[in-house]
């Protein structure tokens, strides 16, 4: 029928202007659409939406607004704009676009925003740079100012408290332009025209693979599921979409419901609600809020659970498509709204082109994962969602790696009748999601519940049956067996208690109810083809070269020069050869002229894979065993620790995991390779931190000089070490294809692939023994580390040096002995991350302290305190320091967190609790900055001066979010002594400053500033007559008579760092040129049932010298630390027992969001502190508070500690990095936990691997 009809004209406008596509591809997203024509992944249509799902079919009829069309720097900017900048709350800028268009779509909906409001709307957005504290306090201003202060999850204003007299104002709020609705673009009247004499026609677009057919009424819908019945309905296209995108499921037929009204009806009648199954979850929301607030409360409580759910379920953009039918057809596992709706005994209303039925949502609806009882020709109609009746409380749970915008780990929903004024169970409804392949009923405890009084000795029983109801195997999809289990005890506790209160307010019962409380030009896309492991490769590229599209296939005989990159002095293959070690291995790249044929062509590439049959190494243990490892093993030592172990009152040994850390860089890699003339020149624009190493690489893989590859970096989406290595590779193969098919060819990695290819933070494992005597003061300390450097070296061994240099971290242990090596197993390679090994090393210290601090009982910060350096040291490299600044820091900080007192409120808090707990920890940092190889500390610069008297700027530093190129313009400013409006830096190139270092180890202004300086002072030096013949003239006439005169406008200036070194063999050095000095306290509440918590407060205080920009300082020490919180509290990489990574894309991996930003954060700059070795007494910033994240797991770890207490456990106790729900419910150890049976350990395979 409809397949056969000619594809229709697709219209929609974009920024107010109409656009008309022919040919439409079903298969085009509308974020391809957008950035291949006329912008970032969040626009505006009506409702904010992820254009990267968002089917460019769907959008039309639509106005899509996007960040250009409301405003821009050469017109006007929009209040929304104007005011994220000016607050600083945009770093490298990749995010800022989504962050502005989903505030812009709710100042359009609410002009008037509560605070929530604001947190609700930026729920869905992401930034790996700013903290997220700068977008907050921006979008504050927005506020009604007594609205400020609804937050729920977030930074709360300080409107009502007394505000510190030494406070920094970033901004002045005062010169905000004011929002005026009326500026805003009208919705085009055409498409209100188009909507009101809307096509009664199904209209269908076809593309090369795929048909979209978009009926208008109900019965040509059913009619095409009946002749299409393995055709998917695609309304939000949340699921479907992320298949095709990420699955690379096909689908030949699509139908689009979107214009079937049936689908959207909302009917209200006494008995219940009847919601259309097309109805979004954002519009389910404002439904059965509006039920809430118009009936009695009786008979609302299955819509308050709901509510409860939809407040956390996906970001708003996800809840603006996805809709209540899709999410109830699609039988996810892990739902949220499913275990509830059946529980409050909702129902579908099926139809198909020969009848309709009402089926009910119970135990036989979900018959696996992503299966119903739906049959292919059946739709989904409505949902009937009931009232809640007289003596009936229903509720719901979830547990989930993040508060908001995650997937749940599990969920709930429960739902007990009693007998009218009793206690006993009438009817009950208990079901649960995440435990199974499907949507669980929990039928063993219903039955044991039902008709028994609610009691204690009920529950008792009902914890049998439900265990007895949840049968999660060892190695069940998702792992974490034994949390989910011990979930689905609390959460029925937590019913329990719920219930056990409203019986008590119904006055049902009598007597004390138990305490506890709930938790709060068009370059072609080049695509990589990953292999396998510890395999020989055999490659059959014909059927690929046959596709359409496909131009070439390039594997390593096509490069002309070099075949391998060199990190360290080890030698790393730029594609597979012969052999394939990790999957994720590249071993060829499809060339094509779109996108979506690359795909397709990679796919169909025939790749034979020999089995060597050698012993595959995932873990460090393994590696260790096998002694597998990259060169060379260090060790360093100070003192007589053998003989200091022996003379100490007590030893211990411990060990911590510190698990890895995706970069998730806004920007995925990116480059785009263009050949040039006929010298053999290639001119590379790319994202990276190292264009000098891109350059050189480039230069010997295609034979040629490197003054024949220029590259240019403009600017950096996120990068924090990721962007070095692993880009010259990416760029290597790229700049091969563009070399053989002599035409441009760009590569845009997609999330996956980054995440499966580019590896991550170094996993590592450290082991210790550690002597202290009984006054807590540490006399030696023997540490191992083991980090898990992956199948090729990168910068590995350069990582395992640092993690020995930096593990005394602020402690001074005279007998003190390290030894690290880098494992070489059959992962992908890990390379550098922000902090380049310290993170890992100073948690292992830091833990070590802790253990010695819940030996002795003491309070950690005490132990801290005693051991810390007090005076002019030298470190266990012999480097000579003085730590004033250090103790400065430290006791600042203890001053302003006003740690005593907390203490003493904390205590009292925990004896007041059974099922919350507080901690607190206060950690120092000790930060090395610089190159500890002396040759990276250089930099070079050059600046014009035109005759207008504006000045150009190139220097070898890239601008990627730390403000490096603001830093620099400030100091030309300084010199040159004229306004930042005359100063300007158009890219970093290696052909305007060649040489260059890596923007990295913190010390990209320091030496980039350095260099600028020189050039400008040369210049103003040379300008020094003329200012002496015109003492009054202005900038500008200087100028224009120095060029009269035959003075030279342009410069070059060198700076020449110390010469920094490491003598290995001597085990002595001086590997940095200063430090840079922290300390930072944290104070979290723990929710022990769930193993979930929120970080209350937090107060830094970091010694930078005299910053040179306080504002974007303090944005990279806030960022910093929430990356660090997420290395240690959150973030999580899993790879299945075969190596495969699972964790490839932002449903999978979670990094900290709005909701994460601790409701109290106070950043404090040490005043008073010089620094004789950077630029005007400045010092690095952009590393060292990452490692102040760990004050956070510390807090848990205490809170855990108090929890342990009432369970009559002491002395220390193992909580891995990162400490996730997970890990922090099972350390609590509680009486649920301990109800689990022991499966067995290597009876079954686990589900993932336990890493380092």
């Amino acid at each position: 029928m409809a397949a056969e009809m000619e594809s229709a004209v697709l219209s929609l406008y974009v920024n107010g202007n109409k656009v008309t596509v022919r040919d439409a591809d079903p298969e085009t997203m509308l974020l391809s659409f957008l950035r291949e024509k006329p912008r970032r992944c969040t626009r505006f249509c009506h409702f904010t939406v992820n254009a990267c799902l968002m089917p460019l079919c769907q959008t039309h009829g639509a106005a899509v607004t996007t960040v250009e069309g409301i405003g821009n720097s050469k017109s006007k900017l929009h209040p929304v704009q104007e005011r994220i900048a000016k607050a600083n709350g945009s770093q490298c800028g990749f995010c800022t676009p989504g962050m502005v268009m989903s505030m812009y779509t709710l100042l359009r909906n609410q002009p008037q925003p509560s605070m929530d409001d604001i947190t609700q709307a930026l729920g869905g957005n992401l930034c790996r740079c700013t903290g997220y504290r700068p977008i907050i306090d921006g979008y504050r201003t927005f506020c009604e100012s007594d609205r400020c202060c609804e937050v729920n999850g977030t930074a709360c204003c300080t409107a009502n408290t007394k505000a510190s007299p030494e406070k920094l104002e970033l901004f002045n709020k005062e010169e905000f332009l004011p929002l005026d609705p009326t500026q805003d673009l009208i919705f085009p009247p055409e498409l209100i025209r188009m909507a009101e004499r809307q096509e009664q026609t199904t209209q269908t677009f076809r593309g090369e693979r795929m048909t979209w057919i978009s009926p208008v009424s109900l019965g040509e819908l059913l009619q095409l599921k009946f002749q299409y019945p393995k055709a998917p309905i695609v309304m939000g296209n949340t699921n479907i979409g992320l298949d095709i995108k990420f699955k690379g499921v096909s689908h030949p037929i699509i139908i689009s419901a979107t214009r079937v009204k049936e689908l959207f009806e909302v009917t209200h009648k006494p008995e219940g609600v009847h919601i259309g199954a097309g109805c979004s979850l954002s519009t389910v929301r404002t439904v059965l809020q509006k039920c809430v607030c118009s009936l009695p409360a009786e008979h609302t409580q299955t819509y308050t659970a709901l509510l409860e759910q939809l407040r956390h379920l996906g970001g708003e953009q996800i809840r603006n498509v996805a809709t209540l039918g899709g999410n109830i057809a699609s039988a996810y596992p892990n739902s949220d709204l499913n275990p509830v709706l059946a529980a409050g005994r909702s129902s579908v209303l099926l139809l198909s082109h020969d009848g309709r039925r009402e089926v009910p949502l119970d135990k036989d609806f979900f018959v696996g994962s992503g299966k119903t009882i739906l049959r292919p020709d059946e739709i989904v109609l409505s949902v009937f969602i009931p009232v809640s009746r007289k003596c009936e409380v229903v509720c719901a749970f979830r547990n989930a790696p993040r508060k908001d915008n995650a997937l749940a780990t599990v969920s709930a929903g429960m739902r007990v009748r009693f007998d009218h004024d009793s206690d006993v169970v009438g009817d009950m409804s208990v079901y649960y999601g995440g435990v199974g392949a499907h949507t669980l009923c929990a039928e063993n405890v219903m039955r044991h519940v039902i008709g028994s009084s609610w009691s204690e000795a009920t529950l008792s029983g009902a914890y049998t049956a439900l265990l007895d109801d949840v049968t999660l195997g060892a190695s069940a999809p998702g792992g974490k067996v034994m949390f989910r289990k011990t979930l689905t005890l609390s959460m029925f506790f937590r019913f329990y208690l719920h219930v056990l209160q409203h019986l008590r307010d119904q006055n049902v019962i009598q007597g004390e109810i138990p305490k506890s409380e709930r938790s709060a030009v068009e370059p072609l896309p080049n695509f990589i083809q990953p292999g396998y492991q510890e395999f020989q490769v055999h490659i059959d590229v014909g059927g690929a070269l046959a596709m359409v599209g496909v131009v070439d296939v390039i594997t390593f005989k096509d490069i002309p020069g070099r075949r391998s990159v060199s990190f360290c002095g080890l030698e790393e293959d730029l594609l597979a050869e012969n052999e394939v070690t990790c999957v994720g291995h590249m071993i060829c790249a499809v060339i094509a002229d779109t996108k979506q044929h690359a795909k397709l062509a990679a796919s169909a590439l025939k790749i034979t894979y020999e089995d060597l049959k050698e012993d595959l190494i995932f873990t460090v243990e393994e590696a260790v065993e096998k002694s597998s490892f990259f060169p060379p093993q260090r060790e360093i030592q100070r003192g007589d620790v053998a003989s200091a172990l022996l003379e100490t009152d007590h030893v211990y040994e411990g060990e911590l995991r510190v698990e890895g850390q995706e970069h998730f860089y806004m920007e995925t890699q990116s480059m785009l390779v263009i050949p040039v003339g006929e010298e053999k020149e290639m001119k590379v624009y790319l994202s990276t931190q190292h264009p000098t190493c891109v350059q050189m690489a480039i230069s010997e893989t295609l034979g040629i000089p490197s003054n024949r590859v220029s590259c240019h970096v403009k600017r950096v989406g996120g990068a924090f070490g990721g962007k070095v290595t692993k880009t010259t590779v990416l760029a290597c193969v790229t700049a091969v294809a563009a070399w053989k098919t002599e035409r441009p060819v760009r590569c845009v990695l997609e999330r996956g692939e980054d995440m499966l290819i580019t590896g991550a933070r170094h996993p590592v494992l450290g082991m210790y023994k550690v002597g202290f005597m009984n006054d807590g003061n540490i006399t030696a300390a023997d540490v191992h580390y083991y980090a898990n450097a992956g199948n090729a070296p990168d910068e590995s061994p350069l990582v395992a040096e640092k993690i020995l240099l930096h593990m005394d971290n602020a402690y001074n242990i005279p007998n003190l002995r390290g030894q690290s090596a880098a494992c070489r197993t059959n992962l992908p390679s890990n390379t550098a991350f922000r902090g380049f090994g310290v993170p890992q090393s100073m948690v292992v210290i830091e833990n070590m302290v802790n253990d010695v601090a819940m030996m002795l009982g003491l309070p950690a910060e005490e132990i801290r305190e005693k051991n810390m350096y007090k005076e002019v040291s030298f470190t266990h490299y012999k480097m000579e320091f003085d730590p004033e600044n250090l103790r400065r820091c430290w006791e600042e900080c203890k001053d302003r967190a006003d740690i005593a007192h907390r203490r003493e409120d904390i205590t009292r808090f925990n004896l007041q609790h059974r099922w919350r707990k507080r901690g607190l920890a206060i950690v120092p940092i000790k930060y090395g900055i610089g190159f500890s190889e002396g040759f990276l500390n250089q930099a070079a610069a050059l600046v014009h001066i035109y005759k207008d008297g504006s000045v150009l700027i190139s220097h070898g530093g890239t601008e990627m979010g730390q403000g490096l190129h603001t830093k620099v313009q400030q100091v030309a400013s300084r010199e040159l002594n004229i306004p930042l409006s005359l100063i300007h830096i158009s890219e970093t190139c290696t052909s305007s400053v060649p040489n260059t270092s890596p923007s990295a180890a913190s010390c990209g202004t320091d030496a980039n500033g350095m260099a600028v300086r020189d050039a400008c002072r040369t210049l103003y030096q040379r300008l020094e007559p003329i200012r002496q013949i015109e003492p009054n003239g202005t900038w500008q006439s200087w100028i224009k008579r120095a060029f009269l005169e035959k003075i030279s406008l342009s410069a070059t200036g060198f700076y020449r760092g110390p010469d920094t070194r490491m003598d290995w063999e001597k085990q002595e050095g001086r590997p940095y040129v200063y430090f840079t000095y922290g300390a930072c306290c944290s104070e979290v509440e723990l929710d022990c049932l769930s193993g979930e918590y929120r970080t209350v407060r937090t107060d830094l205080v970091v010694d930078i010298g005299k910053s040179l920009n306080p504002s974007i300082d303090i944005g990279q020490i806030e960022g910093a630390f929430i990356q660090g919180l997420g290395l240690y509290t959150m973030e999580e990489l899993h790879f299945s027992p075969s190596g495969v990574l699972y964790t490839r894309g932002p449903a999978q991996y979670k990094i900290p969001a709005v909701c994460d930003v601790p409701l109290q954060f106070n950043v404090y700059l040490l005043s008073g502190s010089q620094n004789p070795h950077a630029i005007y007494s400045s010092k690095g910033i952009g590393e060292p508070t990452l490692f102040l994240g760990s004050s956070v797991f510390f807090a848990i770890k205490d809170a855990v500690m108090a929890a342990r207490k009432d369970a009559g456990l002491t002395g220390p106790f193992t909580l891995n990095s990162p400490a996730t729900p997970e890990r922090v419910c099972l350390a609590c150890n509680t009486h649920f936990t301990q109800m689990i049976p022991d499966t067995g350990k290597g009876a079954t395979q686990p589900w993932s691997l336990q890493l380092p």
